[in-house]
């Protein structure tokens, strides 16, 4: 069993099983989480002979990136083994803050048509370590402020292990964060966003990308059997507070979805519910129909919805040199059928 990543109930059942004391899974927790040990044997708290009978049938599992690419701009882009497949997490390193965007899957079911990860179709889950590792194995660690689960995958397709993960990442036994440092995206999955609202404090992100649904329907399949009007009301239906938001991811894509007549249409829709949208300038991918829209397109945009009173924001588009759009690094590699290994630190 790889511990990193097992939560603090996980690890009381392993310690009850190994007939040790219930408070070794908080030692465990702590080594792992605060500690950051990489062994067993440097659990210097727990009996030699302990550590020796762990040793046997568990480790701490961490496997470093085998590439880095990084843009002129400061954003990172590492990939990670997974097996035989890759996937992918951006480090993107700002003046107050650094953020870290990881994966939750190797590839994605839902099939996005402007998304290069969509492509790749869904190839596996990634397990609660092998989300924390994308964290816990870059050299900037200990420089990243906030976490953001807009990598490869659909997170609340995978639901328990990015609650698992988040959970790690914020009790008082795991990391301590704040979930306010957290958000995790989703396409509108109504069941587990639910479950999601109800058991995470994490802020949550949709994304939407025009406010009609037929167009929807034409670039996220999700959107038949998800529709984003359903969405937003189970959205109205949720207290939010101040501790906590959501926000609406919009990718600008020219002459689509960057007209007046969008602005109409999302003012309508997101009618009385405490938000804000995030502006984001397509990364071209290779063979698709889709272009950015022009800066100026989006700055007006941003200023018509502003305006009637939704704050509005354009991220600003980072390491677009290296390929930073989501799933490019990991297509590429698979295409080029490089041998690789997990790599695994297993002590």
């Amino acid at each position: 069993m790889n511990l990193y990543g097992k939560t603090l109930t996980e690890l009381s059942e392993l310690a009850a099983s190994e007939g040790l004391p219930k408070y070794s899974a908080g030692q465990i927790a702590h080594w792992l989480y605060r500690q950051h040990a990489t062994s067993l044997e440097q659990m210097t708290n727990l009996p030699k002979a302990v550590r020796q009978r762990l040793s046997e049938r568990h480790s701490v599992q961490l496997a470093p990136p085998i590439r880095t690419t990084e843009s002129k701009d400061g954003t990172k882009k590492y990939l990670f083994a997974v097996g035989d497949r890759y996937v992918e997490t951006a480090y993107i390193p700002e003046a107050n803050r650094s953020t870290l965007c990881v994966s939750s899957q190797v590839g994605c079911a839902m099939g996005c048509e402007f998304c290069a990860t969509g492509r790749q179709g869904f190839q596996q889950h990634l397990s609660e370590g092998q989300i924390l590792n994308q964290l816990r194995s870059i050299p900037e660690f200990d420089r990243v402020s906030n976490i953001v689960f807009m990598g490869m995958g659909e997170p609340l397709n995978n639901l328990e292990s990015v609650l698992r993960a988040t959970e790690v990442l914020t009790a008082p036994w795991g990391m301590g964060w704040s979930p306010k440092r957290i958000t995790v995206s989703t396409v509108g999955l109504l069941p587990p966003l639910r479950r999601f609202l109800a058991q995470s404090r994490c802020h949550l992100a949709v994304s939407m990308h025009t406010p009609f649904a037929d167009e929807r329907a034409s670039m996220m399949p999700v959107e038949r059997a998800h529709p984003i009007a359903q969405v937003v009301e189970e959205l109205r239906r949720h207290r939010w507070t101040g501790q906590r938001r959501v926000s609406f991811e919009y990718t600008m894509i020219r002459g689509l979805n960057d007209t007046p007549r969008h602005v109409e249409g999302l003012l309508r829709l997101l009618a009385g519910l405490e938000c804000r949208i995030n502006l984001i300038a397509l990364h071209p991918t290779p063979d698709s129909r889709f272009s950015p829209s022009p800066a100026e397109t989006m700055v007006r945009f941003r200023d018509a919805l502003s305006e009637r009173g939704i704050t509005t924001t354009i991220r600003a588009s980072r390491g677009l040199d290296i390929n930073a759009a989501c799933g490019l690094l990991s297509t590429a590699e698979q295409r080029a059928h490089i041998p690789s290994s997990t790599n695994y630190i297993s002590q």
